[in-house]
């Protein structure tokens, strides 16, 4: 019953997370940008304009020159997070590549420094009054999300152990629709429900800043204003008023 309904979930976790991104990332493609509006100082040709989003996404770059302790923070954490997430592809390749052999020992460093970031990030939104005052219940219930699921993998690295060879063929057999006992141990379940809550949010988070760092025109735009019109073609088709 427990690898049933666990099966299910994941079936449905992951039809409405690739259909709410998909569609996230549909709606922000077709959003009209109808001012030039980069950051100065800005890049003055498209592919400067890429390679600045790319600092972006992997430097944080705006946000070092913001706030040194928050990027400090932040660039923990979701470096921590990507090597998580690399760490993990081993449940889902069968033979596992040999880059992601090679991250396997980085695996507690990796996750304490998830905790460890996301703990930072809340104490500073606890901590400090001004962002204490725009904080929100979600951005709290999203922080201790991620941290539960942090602790619980870290808990069952050190404290409950599960048998992962099951858990990988468990993750295997859904992936070929050949569906593989799953170990009923409480602190496995406990974790990959966490991992189920978060896949169900996120298409419908904040975390959709993920994709949509992409699609900011302050960023993704190039200061050429004076070499190209901007147009904003989109805006044709809305309907004119009589």
């Amino acid at each position: 019953m427990v690898t049933l309904v666990y099966a299910t979930a994941f079936y449905a976790a992951t039809a409405l997370l690739v259909l709410g991104l998909a569609r996230k990332i549909w709606l922000y493609a077709r959003t009209p940008a109808p001012l030039k509006i980069p950051t100065t100082p800005a890049p003055l040709t498209r592919s400067g304009a890429g390679f600045r989003v790319a600092r972006e996404v992997v430097f944080f770059e705006s946000l070092f020159r913001s706030n040194k302790w928050i990027w400090l923070f932040g660039w923990i954490f979701h470096v921590s997070l990507a090597v998580v997430v690399l760490r993990h592809l081993r449940y889902f390749l069968q033979p596992a590549p040999a880059v992601i052999a090679l991250i396997q020992p980085l695996a507690v460093i990796g996750g304490l420094g998830m905790v460890a970031g996301l703990g930072a990030l809340w104490a500073r939104r606890v901590f400090v009054a001004r962002i204490r005052y725009i904080s929100g219940p979600s951005d709290h219930l999203m922080l201790a999300l991620l941290i539960a699921i942090g602790a619980s993998g870290l808990a069952m690295k050190f404290f409950a152990h599960t048998d992962i060879v099951a858990v990988k063929a468990f993750f295997l057999g859904l992936m070929r629709f050949d569906v593989q006992t799953l170990p009923d141990d409480p602190a496995l379940l406990v974790h990959l429900t966490l991992v189920l809550a978060l896949m169900v949010i996120f298409p419908f988070s904040k975390l959709l800043h993920a994709p949509g760092v992409f699609f900011s025109p302050t960023r993704n735009q190039a200061d050429d204003s004076r070499e190209r019109r901007h147009v904003s073609s989109r805006l044709d088709a809305a309907p004119r008023r009589a």
